[in-house]
C-alpha cells in the first residue's frame, strides 16, 4: 500500500513494502525521486537493515552459528506496519518474526520515521534491541534521484557538491564489490565537486569515508537541486547501474560497510557495525532537501 504525507512545499509517497520512498514531488508536480525501471534499476529508495551491501557467500557467523542473508538485509522486501500517521508525518515499523529469525537471531523493532519540514524530508531510523544481549547491525538509505531533474538538460550537466572541498577517502572494493583494504584519497574537482558522467560507475559504486556530511546534486543550468545531509553516517555510497546510461544517481548514507573479500564475517567482530545493548534504542536521522 502507498501512503502520502504532504505540506505546503512537498508531496511525498511511501510504500509499506520496505518503507520505501515512492515519490518526492514539489507542488508544481516535478518528480525528484527515481521512479524505478527494470531496464536500469527497479527499486527507488531502499532502506538497508540489518546489513549493508554484500556478505561473502551470502553468509555470516554469530556465536558459532552460520546464518544466510541476501544483499542489503531483509528490510527492503519486508512489509512494514504503520505505527503512526499524520498529514506531514508517518512512522513505519518492522518487528522480528519467525522468518527474520532464520536470518537474524534477534528480537528487534526497526522503525523508519518520515516527517516534513518546509522543503525538507527528515528520515529517522530507530532500531530497538528487544533481546538481552548485544545486537550487531548496519543501517542506511539507498534513494535514487532523477538526473536530469527537468527537460532540456542532460546527465552530464549535473554534479555533486560537498559542503567542504576537502578530499574524502574512497573505500577500496574488489571487482565483486567486497572490501579489499586498499582505501585511497578521492580527489574532488574544484569546489568540492564530483562531475556527473555515466562512466563514473563502470566499476560500480563509489563509497566514501571521511567525507563532508552534506552533498548537493545540482546543475548550473537550473535552480532545482537535491541536498542530502547525513550527520551521523560514516559512509556515503554514490551509484547508478554500472555500464549504462541510467538517468538517475543514488546518494546512499550508510552506517557500515560490506564484507571483506572471501571472508565470512563474524558479526560480533566486525568493527564498523553498530553494537546495541539489550533494551536500548539507536537513532540516526538524515535529510533530503528539495529545491
Amino acid at each position: 500500500m502507498i501512503y502520502t504525507i504532504e505540506n505546503e512545499a512537498l508531496k511525498v509517497q511511501i510504500s509499506d513494502r520496505g518503507a520505501e520512498l515512492w515519490s518526492i514531488q514539489t507542488r508544481d508536480g516535478n518528480e525528484y525521486l527515481w521512479q524505478g525501471d527494470e531496464t536500469y534499476w527497479a527499486d527507488r529508495a531502499m532502506n538497508l537493515f540489518p546489513y549493508i551491501a554484500r556478505l561473502t557467500e551470502g553468509k555470516y557467523v554469530l556465536d558459532g552459528k552460520t546464518y544466510e542473508m541476501t544483499i542489503h538485509g531483509f528490510a527492503n522486501y519486508s512489509t512494514f506496519s504503520v505505527a503512526k500517521q499524520e498529514k506531514d508525518h508517518i512512522v513505519f515499523e518492522l518487528t522480528d518474526s519467525e522468518e527474520t529469525g532464520k536470518m537474524y537471531p534477534y528480537a528487534f523493532a526497526f522503525r523508519v520515521d518520515f516527517s516534513l519540514g518546509q522543503n525538507k524530508l527528515l528520515v529517522k531510523y530507530e532500531v530497538e534491541n528487544r533481546s538481552d544481549g548485544v545486537m550487531y547491525f548496519g543501517v542506511g538509505g539507498h534513494p535514487g534521484f532523477n538526473v536530469p531533474m527537468e527537460k532540456g538538460l542532460k546527465f552530464e550537466d549535473y554534479y555533486l557538491e560537498f559542503d567542504k572541498a576537502e578530499n574524502p577517502v574512497r573505500v577500496g572494493f574488489t571487482e565483486t564489490c567486497f572490501l579489499n583494504g586498499e582505501d585511497k584519497e578521492y580527489a574532488l574537482s574544484e569546489g568540492g565537486k564530483i562531475l556527473m558522467n555515466h562512466n563514473l560507475f563502470d566499476e560500480d559504486a563509489i563509497v566514501l569515508r571521511d567525507m563532508a556530511k552534506s552533498v548537493t546534486l545540482k546543475s548550473d543550468k537550473s535552480d532545482r537541486y537535491v541536498k542530502v545531509e547525513y550527520p551521523e553516517m560514516d559512509y556515503l555510497g554514490i551509484w547508478h547501474m554500472p555500464c549504462t546510461d541510467a538517468p538517475y544517481v543514488c546518494i546512499e548514507p550508510w552506517s557500515s560497510l560490506p564484507s571483506r573479500q572471501d571472508v565470512i564475517e563474524d558479526l560480533a567482530k566486525k568493527e564498523d557495525l553498530i553494537a546495541l545493548e539489550g533494551g536500548k534504542v539507536y537513532e540516526n536521522t538524515w535529510t533530503i532537501e528539495i529545491g
